[in-house]
């Protein structure tokens, strides 16, 4: 089971590779989920790859953020200037990134970053039919569902065993988009999640922010379910954090024994919050808030580790050298590695010995002094000709050539490919077809029964959203938008794990029975759960489509219709290719993260929980919390989005509908937001905003 530890900066590769790393990942200066990191220049990234490659390590490169239209060429030319520079894999958010990337070079390898919000096995085989190698699974998962997962799927797994954990699902957060534009899905997240909220007007408390995530007593279950790789969080952290976290965890791996107290303990002094924890992975929730400690080791404690890990070389490769001296010719020496590459090399020709003759015995002893190299010799064979001699510096230049030779051969790149950005061919898509006289479509999406009145159904809606088990509930409230025209859509939950599967597929096989045929879908699992039922596939919000490269890979996988990003411009979305049907959020209040965490309580007098909560932050804002069906909470934002005095600048957008997202609403909001929209009132919500239609995000 493959160790994969960060790498935020230059040092930060050597103390990972020194302390027993297989593998590192890291950012390039543009793209990855981790902006504010150091990240790597061209000429940091080739010293990097070779350093790392000839210790036997892997490089991974993180592109794992969302890209537009006109970045997608640049980030594409990075994907291939790593490849061509010997990295093993790039890691990726942003499905129209992907398909680009492979269109130009099949050969390298993707894994779908934990950013894609993959949590159940039909999420895997969406990436595997996509031609990824590898997913990072969602850190939400237990045990039996890491399992589950990678006991049947046909591409590696990779599992995140140590640092922080986000409070909503990665991939899945807009809260530090929507409410400071510093946008998590491209790699600026200001971490609003540890900032203080009230929940019942108690302000000295931290519940968005979770203790650091601590698996290092689960090593055994994870590597006997079939793991492929487990993951260290943590190219923001220091490098001596990276070489003390790599060091344990590689012993630990190596031992396959139980973690000691002190290094249990060595590792809270590191770094924690309020100590670790192991929630997610065991099931057990209950306690998983925690801030920063104050206790950390001292300076001078880290000082140590740094000298450690950037003198000598702990991490060493193993040769086996075969050398033949004969008279009158070079000396003929083979060196292979630990992963079968071979190089050759002559050396000097002996002299006839006069006085002294070498023995096997001294060659040998001479050859395998590797000491300050990253090589030992694991068997050193040598045949010498009776009656010649060859000089200490003969063999000395011998030793150095072979090893400089296989540090060569190991740090060699891919530069006989050279891709330049102009030859750069991406995915053909259709261009745009201009029609100003085209209305969009306008939806409804409802949240409760209390939304679905009949005089919101004499709006005549094009079309109705509602959550999958409140349209088999309340299916006579459906009763009046149906004899209207309007068309119902179920909406599946975005998190949809697998031992859910089967209860979303029996209450879909119910929505069919009432004459349900579409679907709207968040999450590349629900898309596969869907699909394979043979409902008709709408993509929402949680696809995050961001260029017109991913509606055209979510067209091309039966798709009828996306959602685009909420992060995106108008601007934006008007140069966006026609690709397939486009929707956005037009009203409503922003869902900014979805959590396994449970902010709404049982009540004290029973089981019953509140369907609503509300947090507070310390500028006064509110922000409601709602529960799904299916263990989520939703934190949506204080603020609800209205456009509908701008209505005009929506249809230059050429989109195919306008959506209304009803949340919290009452039955008459509705109905004055939905009368607003269809021009009949001037009707404006209290606390409004524009979103990120105008303002973007960074």
């Amino acid at each position: 089971m493959e160790l994969l530890s960060p790498a935020g900066s230059s040092e930060a590769v050597i103390a990972a590779v020194q302390n027993g790393a297989d593998a590192i990942y890291m950012g390039l200066n543009n793209f990855n989920a981790r902006m504010n990191a150091k990240n790597f220049s061209d000429i940091e990234l080739e010293k990097a790859i070779k350093y790392c490659h000839v210790r036997g390590c892997k490089v991974y490169i993180t592109l794992n953020t969302l890209v537009s239209d006109r970045e997608i060429k640049e980030a594409v030319k990075l994907a291939l200037q790593a490849y061509t520079m010997g990295a093993d894999a790039i890691l990726v958010q942003d499905l129209g990134l992907a398909a680009n990337i492979h269109s130009v070079e099949p050969n390298i390898q993707l894994h779908a970053s934990t950013q894609m919000s993959i949590h159940n096995l039909d999420g895997v085989l969406m990436a595997a039919d996509m031609g990824l190698s590898r997913v990072v699974l969602a850190r939400e998962l237990n045990w039996e569902q890491i399992q589950f997962i990678t006991s049947r799927a046909p591409i590696e797994t990779e599992v995140f065993v140590h640092g922080a954990l986000c409070f909503c699902y990665s991939g899945q957060c807009y809260m530090s988009a929507v409410i400071g534009r510093r946008s998590g899905n491209r790699g600026l997240c200001a971490q609003p999640c540890r900032m203080k909220y009230s929940i019942d007007g108690c302000m000295d408390e931290y519940p968005l922010s979770l203790k650091d995530n601590c698996l290092i007593n689960h090593l055994g279950e994870l590597k006997s379910s079939g793991v492929s790789c487990v993951k260290i969080e943590g190219r923001m952290k220091r490098p001596e954090y990276v070489a003390i976290v790599t060091k344990i965890y590689s012993n630990a791996l190596k031992n396959s024994t139980p973690v000691s107290e002190e290094n249990v303990a060595l590792l809270k002094r590191t770094f924690s919050r309020s100590g670790f924890t192991d929630g997610y992975f065991t099931g057990l929730k209950n306690d998983m808030n925690g801030v920063k400690s104050s206790d950390a080791a001292p300076d001078h404690f880290f000082a140590r580790v740094r000298k450690e890990y950037l003198n000598g070389e702990s991490k060493r490769v193993p040769l086996n050298l075969y050398v033949r001296a004969m008279h009158e010719k070079p000396i003929q020496a083979v060196c292979v590695d630990d992963e079968g590459n071979e190089v050759a090399f002559e050396g000097a020709i002996p002299e006839l010995s006069l006085n002294h003759e070498t023995t096997e015995e001294e060659l040998i002893a001479q050859l395998k002094k590797t000491g300050g190299t990253p090589y030992y010799y694991d068997k050193v064979e040598a045949k010498i000709e009776r009656g010649l001699f060859i000089s200490l510096s003969s063999i000395n230049t011998l030793r150095r050539n072979i090893l400089s030779t296989m540090t060569d051969y190991r740090g060699q790149t891919r530069k006989e490919k050279n891709f330049s950005q102009n030859s750069l061919e991406l995915l053909e898509l259709k261009e745009r077809n201009h029609c100003n006289s085209v209305k969009p479509k306008i939806i409804f999406q409802v949240f409760s029964e209390n939304q679905m009145t009949k005089e919101m159904a004499g709006l005549r809606p094009d079309y109705i959203y509602l959550p999958l088990n409140l349209l088999v509930k309340a299916s006579d409230k459906l009763s009046p938008f149906l004899e209207m025209g309007v068309v119902p859509v179920a909406v599946l939950p975005r998190i949809i794990k697998d031992v859910d599967v089967n209860k979303v597929q029996e209450t879909l096989l119910r929505a069919k029975d009432l004459g349900i045929k579409e679907t709207l879908c968040g999450n590349l699992g629900a898309v596969s759960i869907a699909r394979k039922m043979d409902f008709t596939v709408r993509g929402d919000y949680g696809l995050n489509v961001f260029n017109s490269w991913t509606e055209s890979y979510l067209k091309k996988i039966g798709l009828s219709s996306v959602t685009l990003s909420f992060e995106l411009r108008l601007a934006q979305i008007r140069s966006l290719v026609d690709c397939i049907n486009s929707e956005i959020i037009a009203y409503g209040r922003l869902p900014l993260m979805v959590t396994d965490q449970q902010i709404i309580k049982e009540h004290s007098s029973g089981n019953e929980r509140r369907r609503q909560e509300y947090l507070h932050d310390h500028y006064g804002a509110i922000f409601p919390v709602i529960r799904t069906d299916f263990h989520q909470n939703e934190i949506l934002n204080s603020k609800k989005l209205f456009l509908a005095d701008k209505i005009e600048e929506l249809y230059m957008c050429k989109l195919w509908a306008l959506r209304l997202l009803f949340t919290t609403e009452s039955s008459k909001e509705c109905f004055d937001i939905a009368n607003s929209y269809m021009g009949y009132t001037k009707y404006k919500p209290n606390e409004l905003t524009r979103g990120l239609y105008y303002r973007g995000v960074t």
